[in-house]
């Protein structure tokens, strides 16, 4: 296989621009024996995974007593264990032992970009992971945090405790102040009762992150606390935790999702009982960006897969890349990955910065990234199965058995769009955001100067962004004053027009940096915003050798 600095110079590029010297050498070493570790023995693990070796619930011992067990493969089993150990979770809250310093989102996030090409199914208890060691780092009490904080931050050193976030309840779905799950007082614990419908990495986590209601607190979301909830007690028992049943999934399937029932659960207050809809969602947007770097990866493995068989697989006479549709096909998919993949980690920047002082961060801030968080989760979700749809359509027939890996990951991208909120969700998030802190005027008014930034030679690129961005502005006039229907009806709308403008951005900037990445934009920007049936200059036909395998010289086109 072919080394990571070959296959993904673009990432590099992004951690270089992102990451000090120090970190940079270092990330730069271990991602690249990570990403042959991911790319081989995750890789086969996972397609057993799948196939054969799905988890399992053994609801019941031999003696007829209630064990809630859930058994996993072997191979997963080691993918968790050397995944968790390389510090995935644990150096951005403790000290890389090589450097004598704590690593950082950045890090990490690109560790799960990797993982997420071979296994984004175990990626998610990962996630889930990541989000419980933030919430205990930031926001529970000391007592609280030094029991279970290096549990969950594990490399090895002590047995691992794997995170869970359980929101959702069977009658309210994404709303979750519909919760009712109780929390009852019971000195200094509680007790939970009752269910969580989609429990994901249950029976396999450690502790869980519970949203519940304390008895005699008020309705909706101001009413929910957040409680740490040890999946067994000190004795190996379960803590009055039982899991109905285990959710049979489109795709994911190395994650176990369950159907879990409280009945005296021991369960112990996060920090202010008040807010702990608001911790959750703190955690929610660590998961969402999460979800972008997986959906990321995903269109990264795809788009390998299209190319590797597109330039071995001869028809009538040629190989595909010799066709000027699938040419055209490939340049665009690099174009949209690498740009959207840019876009992510400009944005995992500001994450590491707001996460690293929460309280420090201004509220424009937070609003800025909950913002970039939602445009671009919803619109990287989408793009992984669009990517893993043409990466079966390059591969014909083939791209549709199951010998191959293209099936997968097509249901494996399938759960991206619904994981941490909906397309329509974030629509509506970036709606509130719009209403309570005006952030639709900071975005026109960044965009504006960005491009006004632009160098000469990439400012004829930029005529339709300029374009689009008044359009989008008279657009908002347009609904400004209009009732609450009309908005949310276009919500999604508008929503997904910012990304574009975002996006393109982003295009630009890189395209001011070398000829490749010009090019890069160039197609970006006509798949963005051109919709004309002939394409004069064929970018991607002309220049595919240095767009998509990055080489100066052109190949001969065939025009059978």
């Amino acid at each position: 296989m072919k080394p990571l600095y070959e296959v993904d110079p673009n990432l590099l590029a992004n951690l270089k621009r992102h990451l000090d010297d120090e970190l940079y050498r270092y990330a730069e070493e271990k991602l690249a024996s990570f990403y042959e570790f991911c790319l081989t023995d995750v890789d086969r693990r996972a397609v057993h995974t799948d196939r054969e070796g799905q988890p399992r619930l053994i609801k019941y011992d031999r003696f007829g007593n209630d064990i809630s067990e859930v058994w996993v493969n072997e191979g997963y089993v080691q993918t968790a264990k050397q995944t968790y150990e390389t510090g995935i979770v644990g150096y951005v809250h403790k000290p890389i032992p090589e450097l004598g310093r704590k690593g950082n989102y950045m890090y990490s996030y690109a560790q799960g970009y990797i993982l997420s090409q071979a296994e984004p199914g175990f990626y998610c208890p990962v996630t889930l992971t990541m989000a419980t060691a933030y919430v205990l780092e930031h926001f529970a009490d000391d007592e609280l945090k030094a029991r279970y904080l290096p549990h969950v931050t594990s490399t090895g050193e002590v047995e691992l405790y794997e995170g869970a976030t359980f929101l959702t309840e069977r009658q309210g779905g994404s709303d979750v102040g519909a919760n009712a799950v109780r929390a009852v007082p019971c000195g200094d614990h509680y007790k939970l009762y009752g269910e969580k419908y989609f429990a994901s990495n249950a029976g396999r986590c450690g502790v869980a992150l519970v949203l519940a209601r304390i008895d005699g607190s008020g309705p909706g979301t101001k009413g929910l606390s957040l409680f740490l909830v040890p999946w067994r007690k000190e004795d190996g028992t379960l803590n009055g935790i039982s899991i109905r049943r285990l959710k049979d999934k489109l795709g994911v399937r190395a994650v176990p999702s369950a159907e879990v029932v409280f009945d005296g659960a021991e369960a112990y207050v996060v920090g202010d009982p008040r807010k702990g809809f608001y911790y959750m969602m703190e955690a929610l947007n660590l998961s969402r960006v999460c979800n972008a770097v997986a959906s990321v990866g995903i269109m990264k493995r795809a788009l390998e897969e299209a190319k590797q068989y597109a330039e071995r697989r001869t028809a009538f006479g040629h190989v595909l890349t010799d066709y000027p549709m699938v040419r055209e096909t490939l340049a665009n998919l690099t174009a949209r990955q690498e740009v959207e993949t840019s876009a992510c980690f400009d944005m995992i920047a500001l994450f590491d910065r707001v996460m690293a002082a929460p309280h420090e961060a201004s509220e424009a801030e937070k609003a800025w990234l909950r913002l970039l968080i939602a445009l671009l989760k919803m619109r990287t979700a989408e793009e992984a199965i669009a990517f893993s749809h043409e990466a079966i359509e390059m591969h014909g027939g083939n791209g549709y058995i199951e010998d191959f890996v293209t099936p997968r990951l097509l249901r494996d991208a399938q759960v991206l769009t619904v994981w941490e909120g909906t397309a329509n969700i974030l629509a509506l998030e970036v709606l509130r955001l719009m209403r309570k802190y005006r952030i639709h005027e900071r975005f026109a008014a960044e965009m504006q100067e960005r491009l006004e930034r632009l160098a000469a030679d990439v400012k004829p690129l930029a005529r339709p962004v300029e374009e689009g961005l008044k359009e989008w502005g008279a657009a908002l006039a347009r609904l400004n004053g209009q009732s609450e229907e009309v908005q949310t009806f276009h919500a999604k709308a508008i929503a997904n027009r910012m990304c574009d403008l975002y996006l393109s951005i982003i295009a630009l900037e890189r395209g001011q940096e070398d000829e490749r990445n010009r090019l890069i934009a160039e197609l970006f920007l006509r798949h963005v915003w051109e919709r004309g049936l002939v394409d004069e200059r064929m970018t991607s036909v002309r220049e595919f050798d240095l767009i998509v395998r990055c080489k100066g010289a052109s190949a001969p086109l065939a025009h059978s």
